[in-house]
């Protein structure tokens, strides 16, 4: 697939390399030389250098014969006007544009009929608040994953003293849980992917990816660790764009939301529009107010700020006096890797969230949803089966006869919005829906390869 991709910041860059990994022919634009050269040192792309929204650079950028632009520039309004130039000069088949300003999502006729001609709006900020939304539903999950429009979810926890399954083969679960129909679809100890057969046995410490239906999580999540409560009181530090629309969403759930924000005009507008809502103008890493607000009362902290190490600070703060979970915004990789699990439970990347809702829309096949996982490492994607036993690799054909590249399990399979039971060998049919989970990512195009249907595939 040839892309365009408008803009080298951290979602245009991470992009930029999981997609030129892929087989894609990928051209990058942005207007700083010095980032694209580093880019190209490393990677196996095109660049140019210069605006985003103008023709004379789409023009040089290839954009005549491309299959799709993604403008994730740091600009709305040039995201925009580069859909619209693609759209009207030169007849972009796809066109996805980040817009971040509620102002231009408060009002979606902006992008109906054919008024601003972007195929598909991605905003990171709801991107994101919707990820903390389901971490709240989920205590104790470490991620958790819509597909089949939310009625089937995947979610990866760690395996805790207190679970009925840690210590036993996975085969017990079905004797535990007779009732439900849940899969494992993969585990990590220690870092090292395996791939879960009815001997594996769970381990503390292990973390655990499986795919149930949403009525099912908190059933199966008892089962690997002790049960958690929804813990109702929750203190936010930062009210950005995601804090912002974090509380306000809470609020209307029955939560009781603190907030904190450092700058005064900022608190005072957010306490203008939030009702029942106690927002507090200081730093969230100040301990005597901590304390004066009953932080050791707080069943989760969310350090939800633009600086990393504001959030990292605070929220290890937060925990050490006693709050009883503790997430924090992240987004340089490298501090991830040296946090999470281990100084806070949950590390949020803006950017993988957002490139994760990007990932459906360049899948090859009718990929419904496709979510980045393990920090990029590691895919889980719903994809649809289409044509015949005679063009298709997996239509009309028993979960057995498919041959998957290794590393690669099928999770799930809904069928007339109906979740089927593998164990039962059901045999793949025209329109089911099919959740793959990947362990290493290069093997993308192989499981894309498998939902292509070919005239001549016999």
């Amino acid at each position: 697939m040839k892309i365009i991709i408008l803009g080298a910041g951290q979602v245009g860059a991470s992009t930029t390399e999981i997609l030129s990994r892929e087989d894609n022919d990928i051209t990058l634009v942005d207007h700083n030389s010095k980032v694209l050269e580093g880019l190209q040192d490393r990677l196996d792309i095109r660049t140019v250098t210069g605006s985003a929204s103008s023709p004379e650079v789409l023009l040089r950028a290839g954009v005549e014969d491309v299959d799709m632009i993604l403008a994730v520039t740091d600009s709305d309004e040039v995201n925009m006007i580069a859909c619209q130039i693609a759209h009207s000069l030169f007849n972009t088949p796809t066109k996805i544009a980040r817009v971040r300003s509620a102002a231009y999502l408060e009002h979606p006729n902006l992008f109906r009929h054919g008024a601003i001609p972007i195929d598909v709006i991605i905003s990171p900020e709801q991107v994101v608040t919707d990820q903390i939304q389901r971490l709240i539903e989920y205590p104790g999950a470490l991620q958790v994953i819509d597909f089949a429009n939310g009625k089937i979810r995947l979610v990866g926890l760690r395996a805790y003293h207190g679970g009925a399954l840690v210590g036993q083969q996975l085969r017990e679960l079905e004797h535990h849980l007779p009732s439900v129909n849940v899969r494992v679809a993969a585990i990590y100890r220690r870092n090292r992917a395996i791939i879960p057969t009815g001997k594996t046995v769970i381990e503390l410490d292990d973390e655990v990816f499986f795919i149930a239906t949403t009525a099912d999580i908190h059933n199966v999540m008892q089962e690997l660790r002790s049960s958690e409560a929804v813990g109702k009181r929750i203190m936010i530090a930062g009210a950005g764009n995601i804090g912002f629309r974090l509380a306000q969403s809470l609020t209307q759930g029955g939560f009781q939301v603190k907030l904190f924000e450092r700058n005064a005009q900022r608190a005072q507008w957010v306490s203008e529009q939030l009702e029942g809502i106690v927002v507090l103008q200081s730093d969230a890493a100040n301990e005597a107010l901590l304390r004066e607000e009953n932080i050791d009362a707080m069943e989760l902290f969310c350090a939800l700020t633009n600086e990393d190490e504001a959030n990292i600070l605070s929220a290890m703060l937060a925990k050490r006096l006693g709050a009883r979970r503790a997430m924090a915004i992240v987004n340089r990789s490298a501090y991830i890797d040296l946090i999470e699990s281990s100084v806070l439970d949950i590390a949020i990347s803006p950017r993988l969230a957002t490139v994760s809702a990007l990932l459906s829309h360049v899948r090859r096949g009718d990929v419904q949803a496709a979510h980045s996982l393990r920090r990029g490492v590691a895919e889980a994607l719903e994809a649809v089966a289409h044509g015949d036993r005679s063009t298709s690799k997996i239509v009309g054909r028993p979960l057995h006869d498919i041959k998957l590249p290794h590393g690669a399990t099928i999770g799930a399979i809904m069928r007339d919005d109906k979740l089927l039971r593998l164990d039962a060998e059901p045999v793949i049919e025209e329109g089911d829906h099919v959740i793959i989970f990947v362990i290493d990512k290069r093997q993308i195009p192989e499981v894309e390869n498998l939902f292509q249907v070919s005239a001549g595939f016999f």
